[in-house]
């Protein structure tokens, strides 16, 4: 039985070769089909190729929503991202959550619930938080009756829908962005509001020697200082001849004799006007403190950030030993000028009265096409579709005078202010313009920017400005208040197709006649319905800015503000 088990059956040589060929014939036929295995299994990509598989599986975003993406980030990557605030508050961590308190609360008949039907009858837009009710009565924000009688004075009887919103927020202690039209009355809406804040401390405890101010206002131009100095005096010897506490204000700007102003601040002083350039000469002489100050408007601020004020404007804050109560107005207010802002102010409220660089709805404007060297022939024309006052602007000092003498020659009564001009000099025409005593005035921008001439007939831009915004601040010298004015363009070949575009999307809105020469231009009509939010502009985006173009020019130029100045761009 073991030999049996044990039996191996024999094989010739031929059958082992065949047995051993058909195993190896079946070991490679199975080697080839798992190569064949491995060659359909797809390889291992590279990042580039992932990436580019999947965007072009990706679902398509809107071209429209794409760009309105890029124009945010471009709009982040200009708006600044250092605070406006003193480097004490900076270096210790210090921040304001609260808004000052006041002891001024509205009138209780005033009813919460009709505030927004108010605000719609005068269109008053609002954003914030506990926004105190618009008021329709300077009694009803009880002032005293000498100020109401001041104002009646002046034939204010109500207050504009700026002064209806702002002043009730200013008095409650709240820090306010303030944006209007020109000629609407917001000036008056922060004089008031700083008068009574003065008042009151004075009355609390009179201010010594070496002491204030209380109150500070910075403006970019020493035409717009000197009018709100007088303004401010006006209501306060109006309180002082009435048996109330004398306040005492300063006016510091350039070109002037700085000892006037010392001897006026050593006095102690309780409200300060000042340009730039003179206010910070005079804080780091330590001619004068913010040890006491508390209550800050920065008027036409968007100009000041334009006119290379803007480190001026944060080295001012840093001398402010508190928090202060920080009031911001202008025409225009761009959203790069607001985020500029939202450093500095604690639980702001902002008021808007229409768009924010829109035009007045009084002025009549009218464009005309004028080769360059026609221009002078179309002024004489010009100037006599109204009677004077007639104001007209060049952006040259050299066309400023060019046109003074032009007309002098004709014999017409004109003055001439510039940057270039000294400050007598300037003061001098100026006055003799709002006294009547000449018909025209001609200025660069410098006469732009708040400056309230009463009765202004007729505004004529010699040349088209380089943006819109300050054409916008130009023709608003004229149809303020509830009055009516006309303004006059002179457009060439000169002009930038970008700031053309934008003046015909603003004729537009402003339902005014469009020339021909500017219907012709071709532009994309979605942009008017949002415009740039770089300059404002309703011709042109953010991407295609040329204002923004220029900003960066000058910033790989490496041109600083003393650059600017000496071109005449800004004002000390």
């Amino acid at each position: 039985m073991s030999d049996d088990d044990n039996y191996v059956p024999y094989v010739s040589v031929k059958e082992r070769k065949l047995q051993k060929f058909l195993e190896h014939s079946k070991k490679r036929r199975k080697v080839a089909e798992n190569e064949e295995e491995v060659e359909e299994q797809p390889t291992k990509a590279s990042l580039l190729d992932q990436h580019a598989k999947l965007k072009k599986s990706a679902p398509k975003v809107p071209e429209h929503v794409k760009k309105k993406k890029e124009e945010e980030l471009i709009l982040e990557s200009v708006s600044e991202n250092k605070a406006l605030m003193g480097v004490h508050e900076l270096a210790r961590g210090v921040t304001y959550t609260e808004s000052i308190k006041t002891g001024w609360t509205p009138p209780k008949y005033i009813k919460p619930h009709k505030s927004e039907k108010v605000r719609n009858k005068f269109s008053i837009n609002v954003t914030g938080e506990e926004i105190p009710p618009p008021l329709k009565y300077f009694r009803d924000m009880k002032f005293p009756i000498p100020v109401v009688a001041a104002l009646m004075a002046k034939e204010i009887i109500r207050p504009s829908p700026i002064q209806m919103q702002v002043i009730p927020a200013v008095l409650s202690g709240r820090d306010v962005i303030g944006i209007a039209s020109t000629g609407s009355g917001k000036s008056l809406s922060f004089i008031l509001p700083m008068v009574m804040f003065c008042l009151e401390q004075e009355k609390r405890l009179p201010f010594s020697e070496n002491e204030g101010p209380y109150g500070l206002v910075v403006v970019p131009s020493r035409e717009l200082a000197q009018q709100l100095y007088e303004n401010v005096n006006y209501y306060t010897e109006v309180l002082g001849s009435n048996k109330f506490p004398k306040l005492r204000t300063a006016l510091c700007i350039g070109g002037t004799d700085m000892r006037e102003q010392v001897r006026q601040i050593s006095g102690g002083v309780h409200i300060v006007v000042a340009t730039p350039g003179r206010l910070i000469d005079m804080l780091g002489k330590q001619i004068i403190n913010f040890q006491v100050c508390r209550y800050l408007v920065l008027d036409e601020a968007d100009r000041m950030v334009d006119m290379g004020f803007e480190e001026d404007v944060r080295q001012i804050f840093s001398y402010f030993k508190g928090q202060r109560q920080t009031l911001l107005f202008s025409a225009t207010m761009p959203l790069k000028i607001q985020n500029f802002a939202k450093s500095a102010l604690v639980n702001p409220i902002t008021v808007n009265i229409g768009r924010a660089g829109a035009a007045s709805a009084n002025i009549t404007q009218t464009v005309v096409y004028a080769h360059f060297e026609e221009r002078l022939s179309y002024l004489l024309d010009a100037i006599q579709k109204t009677g004077p006052p007639v104001l007209i602007f060049s952006e040259k000092k050299s066309e400023v005078d060019e046109i003074h003498e032009f007309l002098l020659l004709k014999g017409l009564d004109a003055v001439a202010i510039h940057g270039g001009k000294d400050q007598d000099d300037r003061r001098w025409s100026l006055r003799q313009f709002k006294d009547k005593k000449q018909d025209i005035l001609i200025a660069t921008d410098i006469a732009s920017k708040g400056l309230d001439l009463e009765n202004i007939q007729h505004v004529i831009n010699f040349d088209m400005p380089e943006d819109i915004e300050n054409y916008v601040h130009r023709i608003g010298r004229t149809g303020r208040g509830n009055s009516k004015g006309l303004s006059t363009t002179f457009i060439n070949r000169t002009c930038s197709i970008t700031t053309l575009l934008d003046l015909k999307h603003l004729l537009i809105e402003a339902k005014q006649v469009v020339p021909e020469v500017l219907l012709q231009l071709d532009d994309d009509v979605t942009v008017a319905a949002e415009g740039c939010e770089f300059c404002g502009g309703l011709g042109h985006r953010i991407s295609d800015c040329p204002k923004l173009e220029a900003n960066r020019r000058k910033q790989d130029a490496n041109m600083g503000k003393k650059d600017y100045v000496a071109q005449g761009g800004a004002d000390y």
